[in-house]
């Protein structure tokens, strides 16, 4: 079972929006396997295509030996991460069918792919958190934010050493709430700040904003979040990598 198979407890059309979009999420950041049409050439690719009534089908996979299985016979691929396979396949109208036979089994189309894309750029907003009267959240806030948010957070817990959700009212009037941090190395805050950005992004739309900041204050009656390291996935064997295939310089695919 693979991490996305484990958030498929009932198949991913099934899911109820918000749990489909934590598969979503998930997604942009697993390492995705893609049959080729042939060996790359250069920092080229060809898809492996299926011509279809509603258009063109690309086939992927979490895992090298899904994609053996699904065509009865080994076959050529390239490993990318999912974000960018998102991209590059809504730019072209492509859709894709990942881990067919496989609990997490999905039909991506276009449409899906390019608001997937869209949802990634998401991007923290300049906090304002100093001057900001930091309180206990609201409890809608807490339902909403509480089980992805400590998911999310414990699969980076070897850069946050804490974090605590908050509401926080500013002297101009605005209300909101504030993810604070804590342990956070000055160069990696740009990286947590935009995963957590992405995460907001993925779920319904909150009863309040949400930002995230530094080393503030917690108050007492803010919800610490308890940060479980994520047991690492049993290693596996490298994928054939295509030249370009580092998510930021994905290879030029032919079609």
């Amino acid at each position: 079972m693979t991490p996305l198979d484990a958030l498929c407890a009932v198949p991913f059309h099934d899911l109820p929006d918000a749990a489909r979009a934590r598969v979503l999420n998930r997604l942009a950041d697993t390492e995705i396997f893609v049959a080729l049409a042939r060996d790359p050439e250069g920092e080229r690719v060809e898809l492996r295509l299926f011509d279809l009534p509603t258009g063109r089908l690309a086939v992927a996979a979490d895992a090298e030996d899904r994609l053996a299985a699904f065509f009865a016979e080994p076959v050529a691929h390239v490993a990318l991460p999912g974000r960018a396979l998102a991209a590059m396949l809504a730019r072209e109208g492509i859709a894709v069918m990942v881990n067919p036979g496989a609990a997490s089994e999905m039909l991506l189309d276009a449409a899906t792919l390019g608001w997937l894309a869209q949802a990634l750029q998401s991007a923290p907003a300049e906090d304002q958190a100093a001057p900001a009267r930091l309180t206990a959240p609201a409890p809608e806030m807490v339902a909403a934010l509480a089980e992805p948010l400590a998911a999310r957070l414990s699969a980076m817990a070897g850069l946050v050493a804490g974090a605590a959700l908050v509401a926080a009212d500013w002297p101009n009037g605005a209300q909101g709430h504030l993810i604070v941090l804590s342990g956070v190395a000055e160069d990696h805050r740009p990286l947590v700040a935009k995963a957590l950005a992405e995460l907001i992004a993925f779920l319904p739309p909150l009863p309040q904003p949400c930002d995230v900041a530094f080393d503030l204050p917690i108050p007492e009656r803010a919800l610490r979040l308890q940060l479980e390291p994520v047991a690492p996935e049993p290693a596996r064997k490298s994928a054939p990598r295509a030249p370009g295939s580092d998510p930021d310089r994905p290879p030029i695919l032919r079609f």
